[in-house]
């Protein structure tokens, strides 16, 4: 029978950074089978450990949701061992990891001129919120900041009322897989290079790609607006209120128009001159949202969707809760939602990637770290006898004296 390995399998990563961007990256890495290696500022750690509430016996599952697979070490990176250490780290790392505000890593002598010194092949990928070059490099940046100045709050929400924040910190995610993406592809060159990389990566232009639709209707001259639900080129193509909740409904085509009207008993919908094309319905929104609500609101949202999609096959959808859409049949069925051991609580739950390789094995093995969990470990595995990492954690790179826990 063959074994299949994990495609990142022998890749090791450094990751210094903090909070979400950094740490979704170097999770996916972790989930295509690299060893990531956490640095953490001893005692405190990163600052997502501490992002909540809720907390379970004190620790986060926001932190799990981004720290899955990975090990953690403490380094005190103000301290010349805990320095050391880290540059014999990366003489061995693949891949470096930051997500400093330009100018910190040089102070902390982390920056790529320093580490490639000690590792010239190294993926260097440097995460911050303008990039490393022009006006606003030194501005501090959070998803809710770039998510204004991105385009995207101006995008979201109701006409006629205040710009909405996306619920999910999405610029944040959207650099991480950006940053994950240049670190595969640049490993890819380096195999057929040898030469390391330098990645300058920035969350404002990381998520101008991304508004795809509305940047097209700016390069027509025309100004997008704030829609709720409904989409600026298609309809019916929004959320629609049921007796009970709201569904999706997706008409991409006449076809589907004609089969909606049909599965929804509204023979008059499609000769109505106000709806007869895409053009007209787009054009006519607020008064085909009222009609469909009109029949729609007669039935629950489930016995919608058996009439529209099970039985019709219009694209359609409920609008799930979140604790819905982690706990359904088809979640279930995929694996999507898993548990893994955890050293503290027994077991957890964790939202698996979702690439499916068929010639090659990929998925979470371990839990998120507790903090300095493999700080012995990790020295370990650097050639360190147990008194050498002794003399280490006295003289303070680490925080508390760390357990042996392999």
């Amino acid at each position: 029978m063959t074994t299949y390995k994990r495609i990142l399998e022998g890749i090791t990563v450094l990751d210094l950074s903090t909070f979400v961007t950094g740490g979704f990256c170097s999770a996916m890495l972790a989930n295509q089978g690299a060893e990531v290696i956490k640095i953490e500022r001893p005692e405190i750690g990163d600052d997502n450990r501490h992002s909540g509430p809720p907390f379970i016996n004190g620790e986060s599952p926001y932190f799990w949701t981004v720290n899955y697979g990975k090990r953690s070490i403490e380094l005190d990176l103000k301290n010349d061992d805990a320095k050391r250490t880290l540059y014999e780290l990366a003489e061995e790392a693949d891949v470096f990891i930051q997500n400093y505000r330009p100018g910190t890593a040089e102070r902390l002598d982390v920056d790529y001129e320093t580490i490639s010194e000690y590792n010239d092949d190294i993926i260097y990928l440097a995460i911050s919120a303008f990039g490393q070059t022009g006006p606003w490099r030194e501005r501090p940046g959070y998803d809710l900041l770039i998510q204004g100045m991105s385009g995207i709050m101006s995008v979201t929400g109701e006409e006629g009322r205040q710009p909405v924040k996306v619920g999910l910190p999405m610029t944040d995610l959207i650099t991480a897989m950006w940053g994950a993406f240049g670190t595969v592809t640049a490993l890819y060159r380096r195999e057929t290079t040898g030469e390391g990389e330098y990645i300058d990566l920035g969350m404002l232009e990381s998520t101008l790609p991304w508004l795809t639709k509305q940047a097209g209707k700016v390069f027509a001259d025309e100004s997008p607006d704030r829609m709720g639900t409904r989409d600026p080129v298609l309809a019916p193509y929004q959320s629609f209120r049921t007796a009970d909740g709201y569904i999706n409904i997706a008409c991409l085509n006449q076809k589907l128009w004609y089969e909606l009207c049909e599965a929804l008993d509204r023979p008059d919908l499609p000769i109505d001159e106000r709806f007869e094309t895409n053009a007209d319905r787009v054009q006519n929104m607020g008064a085909l949202e009222e009609e469909l609500e009109d029949t729609l609101s007669t039935k629950g949202t489930d016995k919608w969707i058996e009439i529209l999609v099970e039985d019709a096959g219009v694209p359609a959808g409920p609008v799930f809760t979140v604790e819905e859409a982690l706990n359904n049949p088809q979640v279930e069925a995929r694996d999507a939602l898993v548990e893994i051991d955890h050293p503290k609580l027994g077991t957890i739950p964790v939202i698996e990637h979702p690439l499916r390789y068929k010639y090659a094995e990929s998925g979470f093995s371990d839990p998120p770290p507790t903090l300095g969990e493999h700080n012995r470990a990790v020295l370990r595995k650097l050639g360190y006898s147990d008194e050498e990492v002794d003399r280490l954690e006295e003289a303070g790179i680490h925080g508390t004296k760390s357990d042996d826990t392999e």
